[in-house]
């Protein structure tokens, strides 16, 4: 009887399908040959890059690089995970190659990205902690919302607990906005978190589990009208992979889903990273050195276009007084009046001037660097101010110039150097390939009380490709593991299988919980560490 049964285990486990024949002995040596390369092309870039810095604090930029990367190598443990769980549970492919494949494809979209979603992200931070990022508080508030993230993520992460990275940074900073508000001297026009953005990211966070729930159980009672094949909507047999067809569509939205991930959730950690170059070492970072070679001439007539149809709407008798002052309190406070139309007005015309001077960005002197670049950085967002929030009414002709300002203003403060996107997606895809297994067998077993079949994997992995490709096109992050996981349990309901509301209810909670906590956790860290730097 023993026998027999101890026979029976080793069955079961030979038939699981984390425990299949796979690739395995690719997986290490495949580790090893990105982290080798990776690492050295992002140290003979970075050197290469610190060539024009005046001083290089070596130790703390490498601890503050270090955690960075380690926030998105954790990243990779939550969210990447999420991609390969169905093409692993349908046997679509094996566990260890399915990891590679999704690292990979990680990586190609991290490298494509745009960046738009990680300034977007950067865009909840107080203005004049990024304008001081090199200070004492912009150090703090660095190393608060990096340890402040990392943290929870690793908490979740081991009690295998879906939890998102994005909720967990957007809580951070959030908490880190709340704390430099309460620091603050009574009176003092400094700015806590821009709820305005905040909004729209809490929204596009709260909305998108609801759309991957909800479109992925209607997907799936679509394909049952149209593709009347049970095997679809069964158990999978043995260790036999799927019909073709289904195996190519489930390994397609497999790697759109990993492209996607690594697009969005990738930037997150290159706009930290940024802020760490711009506050470490700002006369090689704070500017971009290498945009297009007519990029000056660009921008000194975008300049001239947008001061003249500022000019239109001074009000007579509006007079500023310290131009700089004004527009900064407008920021801050996200107000505009009278004097902060000619104060922007005068504020452009002397940064261009002054930029003018030199025949490219490049050749702007080292002491002028920082300086240059937080007068171009408040700029663009006193531009925000107009083109955004419409605080300012102007004809869609002005408005067209201010926003062609405003994109020249971007190209010069906000950029990523391509050592960066590598060094990101070489952590995310190591993360996946490192600690997939918990976040895997919380999607692949436990949300449903029957095994993933084929068309629930497919209909999940479609409506988290699309969501999260959406997402990133229009600039806001969302969660990766929150859409899918999510999805695989709207197929469940849609399936009739059941859902373990243990399980459920644990990830409702980690949802509930996330931004509450890291709030809570960078809000101590932001002001024990005050005291420290």
């Amino acid at each position: 009887m023993a026998d027999i049964t101890n026979e029976s285990i080793h069955s079961d486990r030979e038939n699981h399908p984390l425990h299949g024949k796979a690739s395995g002995k690719w997986f290490l040596p495949v580790i090893i040959l990105l982290l080798v390369g990776g690492l050295g092309y992002v140290a003979y870039a970075l050197g290469r890059d610190l060539t024009s810095a005046v001083a290089v604090p070596w130790i703390m930029l490498g601890l503050a690089l270090l955690i960075a990367l380690g926030f998105e190598f954790v990243n990779g443990f939550h969210d990447t995970a999420n991609a390969v769980a169905t093409v692993i549970y349908t046997r679509s492919m094996p566990a260890e190659l399915a990891v590679i494949w999704s690292g990979f494809f990680n990586f190609l979209g991290v490298m494509m990205s745009s960046g738009a979603v990680a300034f977007g992200i950067l865009a909840l931070l107080p203005v004049e902690l990024i304008l001081q990022v090199g200070s004492g508080s912009g150090l703090a508030m660095v190393f608060a919302l990096l340890i402040a993230a990392i943290l929870w993520n690793l908490g979740t992460w081991y009690l295998g607990l879906p939890s998102s990275s994005s909720h967990t940074l957007v809580g951070s900073i959030i908490g880190v906005g709340l704390a430099n508000q309460f620091l603050a001297p009574a009176g003092s026009a400094t700015s806590g978190v821009d709820w305005s953005q905040a909004t729209n990211i809490g929204l596009s966070l709260l909305i998108s589990p609801l759309i991957g729930f909800g479109l992925s159980a209607v997907l799936l009672l679509v394909m049952k009208v149209l593709v009347r094949n049970k095997a679809l909507y069964e158990e999978p047999k043995g260790n036999n992979p799927p019909p073709l067809w289904i195996r190519g569509l489930l390994i397609f939205t497999c790697t759109g889903v990993s492209f996607a991930h690594g697009s969005n959730d990738g930037q997150k950690g290159m706009g930290l990273i940024m802020l760490i170059l711009i506050g470490l070492v700002p006369t090689a970072f704070a500017l971009n050195r290498t945009p297009d070679v007519n990029y000056l001439e660009a921008y000194k007539s975008a300049s001239a276009q947008v001061e003249t149809a500022l000019g239109k709407y001074v009000k007579p008798g509006a007079a500023a007084g310290d131009f700089r002052v004004e527009v900064s309190n407008a920021v801050k406070n996200k107000v505009w009046t009278d004097a902060t139309t000619p104060a922007l007005q005068q504020f452009i015309h002397a940064t261009s001037a002054e930029v003018a001077a030199f025949p490219t960005l490049e050749a702007v002197p080292t002491h002028l660097v920082s300086n240059v670049r937080n007068d171009i950085y408040l700029i663009g967002e006193a531009l925000k101010l107009i083109d955004k929030q419409k605080l300012l009414a102007m004809e869609p002709a002005d408005l067209q110039a201010v926003s062609a300002y405003h994109k020249a203003v971007d190209n010069a403060t906000k950029f990523i150097p391509l050592w960066v996107k590598i060094a990101v997606a070489i952590a995310l895809g190591l993360g996946t390939m490192v600690g997939w297994k918990r976040i895997v067998i919380t999607v692949g077993e436990k949300i449903g009380k029957t095994h993933l079949t084929y068309g629930q994997g497919a209909a999940a992995e479609v409506v988290a490709m699309v969501t999260i490709g959406a997402a990133d096109h229009l600039g806001l992050p969302v969660s990766t593991t929150h859409v899918l996981s999510s999805g695989v349990a709207g197929t469940m309901a849609a399936n009739g299988s059941g859902l373990q509301w243990s399980t459920v209810r644990n990830m409702l909670m980690a949802w509930i919980l996330t931004l509450p906590a890291s709030i809570a956790i960078a809000f101590v860290l932001f002001i024990i560490l005050r005291q420290v730097f």
